[in-house]
């Protein structure tokens, strides 16, 4: 009779510690926030002295402190750690400021974040300089990239799309505004038709001209063709497309050179170098060009296509060495990118700021996309597991790099996005022999409209 009372007593306990393992993997965002938030938060403000001793982070107090302390107790004079400031929890986990003592900088911070993590119980610990003398501490209570939900507040605006989650739970912006040219790598089911299908539609809302080069006969971008301006689904019709951005870009030169102006009494606001210094009712829209598979253009099999080659890739490095002035920006993507696709694979990479690279198939696509930036970044993407579509290394031409991954968008989700948004689609004369062919509407019976699928011509 005691040993089932006694077990009656432990099933209590013993269920609630089931309980909470099983939330802590299953739901972890809810376990966080009931259970691992306090106990993080207990832990940071207990032992906050002890781990900034234990981690090399304090100083020795200065004269007047010192003198302080001998005169009103007759306690040891400690190291102190930086002067903490208030914890703002989150969803995700929380954020503390540090003011650093002199002599330290923000890397000596960083470089303890592992130790920190392990004391205080989190999945990870980021840093970031706030401003001179002043860090912040991002903790993250658990894995954000096993299941992406996006912040629910992001700052947009024209060019720029949330595309993604980073793994300090805060959201990948696509700026093209900042990063103008952008290469995306990643093998089949690697989740890049996910991150292009998130570009599409964040930018299929805003004033900007979509321009899809798919040489997958358009099976990835014609879904998208009622929000299109122009789309090429072969070689050839790129080959006839290229030209007309690259002298598209040439008149917004003209343009620009005609609008400046420059004469001793004109104002420094009048005088611009791109289209975003000119007048809102004579600014041409921007252009997003969007190249799928950009192997194909590269490929051969006769001396005939290897001249038309040429001619295109010789117009991609023009558009991403002079694109960005005349508000023309470039989204190139592929499943392999080599110095072995041929002449002018580098040169063109080189013009390509920003670096995204998923899963791939060799480790040289993951050099060719993240070499130069930093060889840490290459082993990230090459561990990169199957089972994790979506996952990707981002980097930029800074040395900076971070993990991202892409939550999940149906395609059907994308188009529909599309066709709603189609009539935002501006008029760019010159594109209008490339603007896809979309079917009319069919309206049912009952007086609802059905959405076909886009075709091209």
């Amino acid at each position: 009779m005691t040993d089932l009372v006694t077990l009656a007593e432990l099933g209590g306990p013993l269920a609630a510690i089931g309980g909470a393992a099983y939330a802590r993997h299953a739901h972890p965002a809810a376990y966080w926030s009931t259970v691992g938030l306090p106990l993080s938060v207990a832990r940071l403000v207990a032992s906050y002295s002890s781990t900034m001793d234990a981690c090399g982070l304090t100083v020795e107090p200065s004269r007047w402190r010192a003198l302080a302390v001998r005169a009103t107790t007759r306690r040891e004079i400690r190291p102190v750690p930086p002067r903490r400031g208030v914890i703002r929890p989150n969803s995700t986990g929380l954020r503390v400021r540090l003011r650093l003592a002199p002599g330290q900088e923000p890397a000596d911070v960083a470089a303890s974040a592992e130790r920190l993590r392990h004391a205080w119980g989190v999945h990870a610990v980021y840093v970031r300089d706030v401003k001179p003398g002043v860090v912040e501490l991002r903790l993250v209570g658990y894995d954000v990239l096993r299941k992406v939900r996006m912040p629910r507040r992001v700052d947009g605006g024209l060019l720029r799309v949330p595309v993604a989650l980073r793994e300090d739970a805060t959201a990948f912006v696509r700026d093209y505004r900042a990063v103008p040219h952008e290469l995306v790598l990643g093998a089949t089911l690697s989740g890049k038709s996910m991150y292009l299908r998130h570009l599409v539609a964040g930018l299929a809302a805003q004033p900007v001209a979509l321009v899809g080069i798919d040489c997958k006969r358009g099976v990835e971008l014609a879904p998208f063709a009622p929000r299109l301006s122009a789309l090429a689904t072969d070689p050839d019709e790129a080959a006839e497309l290229l030209p007309v951005l690259v002298k598209e870009m040439e008149d917004r030169y003209d343009l620009i050179k005609a609008r400046q102006g420059i004469t001793p009494g004109t104002p420094d606001e009048e005088i611009t170098s791109d289209v975003w210094g000119l007048p809102d009712s004579e600014r041409p829209v921007p252009i997003v060009l969007f190249v799928d598979e950009v192997a194909e253009l590269f490929l051969v099999a006769t001396r005939k296509d290897e001249e038309r080659r040429d001619e295109m890739v010789t117009q991609l490095i023009r558009l991403a060495q002079l694109g960005r002035a005349a508000g023309i920006y470039l989204e190139v993507c592929g499943q392999r990118f080599g110095a072995e696709l041929g002449k002018g694979a580098t040169m063109l990479r080189a013009q390509l700021t920003g670096r995204v690279c998923h899963r791939v198939n060799d480790e040289a696509s993951a050099k060719m996309a993240l070499g130069d930036i930093a060889p840490e970044a290459v082993d990230a993407a090459c561990s990169i597991a199957p089972e994790l579509p979506g996952l990707a290394v981002v980097g930029d031409t800074s040395g900076g790099w971070s993990r991202i991954r892409t939550p999940y968008l149906s395609l059907a989700d994308a188009a529909a996005t599309c066709w709603e948004s189609a009539h935002l689609a501006p008029d760019v004369p010159a594109l209008t022999p490339f603007r896809p062919y979309v079917p009319p509407v069919p309206v049912e019976a009952s007086g609802t409209a059905t959405v076909p699928r886009p075709v091209t011509e």
